[in-house]
């Protein structure tokens, strides 16, 4: 017999759920995806609402990007993964707006009504009010920041294998990646490993010794966050490797092909082909939204300030997670960190309170269990504080290894990963190194901020026009 089939608020849904409690889940990331697969087959409707049909594993699109594994190794489609619960209702689209007092979303034109609101919209990247940049040095947010930046390095040595001019050619073999952040590290140490192999390998008329992969960032030390002994082996890995460390520099201004610095012994320019960004992060323009409604408190990235229930204080039938949200109920009053560990702890406690709630039960008091930090520099070889017990070179990636296996939510990529990293490892070369898309592909992709501050952008030029 074919299962029952509905779709919540669009028709009327199946009768056993017609007088369910309706629960809207909004971003199906770490956190969002986690709410939904612990509602599946509870007594409660459930529509997820992303702008991707997919749930990308943010944490390997560095690998992406340096070709070592493809766009559908870190993707998995949600209605695969969530959408075949009886229960749950996978929606394409974005949330453009917010009736608190009315409980209903604006979505694709419509307003749908809520019981329980759960907003898990992610974050994206903020190029500190200079957004002229984007263009110049992708981010590495999406899908498309990583093929877009894995297009322009092949691009360039491609350009470079033809190019007689040694100077030009060493500028074509140059890449520069702002922010010395986990994404910045392990996105510098992949492409200097990347352009070293492919051209050991694959091309004729260059020569290793001639790339360039600088990394670049204001504070004084990579891995800003991690214990001062793991930046530093990080830091001599990162050195050893050929990546060149320009700490303590700003980022003054970034041109086509240029990136001018700025430290205390004035100004430098570097010239790159290939320049990428990692170094600001602003959450989801749905918590200024949020503020504006509720009255709520955003911190400096835009992260909504919640109580330790993770509702809004004005609107407990709201609840903001993921990198949306800024937790301090901790035992140090410390935020809790945009990583892939407390997203997922934060969406499996608020599904158990929802259902506790419309039981009447009270529920036990969120308590996150800090599993640590990692990061991934090179080959076989990473850093990771494991609560106090630091661990770095080949013991360090296989825990990150284990660790990053653990949290892909989806068994087929967890598998496919796996033999991706052994060949690699066995063979020393990289399969995704397809050169595909089309120029600048992520500059048109709306998702993150690109769309919000592209309309505000042109309202305000409209507005001074007229």
């Amino acid at each position: 017999m074919a299962p029952e089939r509905f779709f919540l608020e669009l028709e009327p849904p199946a009768a056993q759920l017609a007088a369910a409690p309706h629960v809207v889940v909004v971003g199906g990331g770490f956190a969002g995806l986690r709410v939904c697969q612990a509602l599946a087959n509870r007594p409660v409707r459930v529509t997820l609402i992303d702008k991707r049909n997919f749930n990308l594993f943010q944490p390997l699109l560095y690998q992406v990007a340096s070709g070592l594994v493809s766009a559908a190794d870190v993707a998995s489609p949600l209605r695969q993964m969530v959408g075949q619960a009886p229960n749950v209702q996978v929606l394409l689209g974005e949330v453009t707006d917010v009736d608190l007092e009315g409980r209903t979303l604006l979505f694709n034109g419509h307003h749908y009504a809520y019981d329980q609101l759960v907003l898990a919209c992610g974050s994206g990247s903020a190029y500190f009010g200079h957004e002229e940049w984007r263009p110049l040095a992708p981010p590495m947010k999406i899908l498309e920041h990583a093929q877009e930046i894995r297009r322009r390095l092949l691009m360039a040595l491609e350009e470079a294998e033809q190019t007689p001019d040694p100077q030009r050619r060493r500028f074509l073999q140059t890449a520069v990646v702002v922010g010395a952040g986990p994404a910045g590290c392990e996105l510098a140490g992949s492409l200097i490993e990347l352009m070293h192999s492919a051209i050991r390998r694959d091309f004729k008329q260059l020569r290793p010794e001639a790339c360039r992969v600088l990394l670049v960032d204001a504070v004084d030390r990579v891995l800003p966050v991690m214990h001062p002994s793991l930046s530093a082996a990080a830091a001599g890995y990162l050195s050893r490797q050929g990546v060149e460390l320009r700490l303590g520099t700003m980022v003054a201004a970034i041109e086509p092909g240029k990136v001018r610095l700025k430290g205390q012994d004035g100004t430098e320019p570097l010239e790159a082909a290939t320049i990428c960004w990692t170094a600001g992060v602003r959450a989801s323009r749905l918590g200024a939204l949020l503020a504006e409604k509720s009255g709520c408190s955003v911190d400096r990235g835009g992260r909504v300030q919640v109580a330790p229930d993770f509702s809004l204080p004005t609107h407990p039938e709201v609840r903001v997670i993921g990198d949306l949200c800024h937790y301090s109920h901790t035992s140090d009053g410390a935020p809790l960190p945009g990583m892939a560990g407390p997203a997922v702890q934060m969406g499996a406690w608020v599904a158990k309170d929802i259902l506790k709630r419309l039981a009447g039960q009270a529920s036990t008091p969120f308590r996150w269990l800090d599993l640590g930090s990692m990061a991934v520099i090179g080959p076989m070889y990473a850093v990771a504080d494991l609560r106090g017990v630091r661990v770095t070179g080949f013991p360090g990636w296989l825990l990150w290894g284990l660790a990053h296996l653990a949290f892909i939510p989806d068994t087929e990529n967890r598998i496919t990963l796996l033999s991706r990293w052994l060949w690699q490892i066995a063979t020393r070369q990289r399969r995704a190194l397809l050169i595909t898309g089309r120029p600048d592909q992520h500059i048109g992709v709306d998702v993150g901020l690109a769309r919000a501050q592209g309309l505000a952008l042109a309202a305000d030029e409209e507005a001074a026009a007229a």
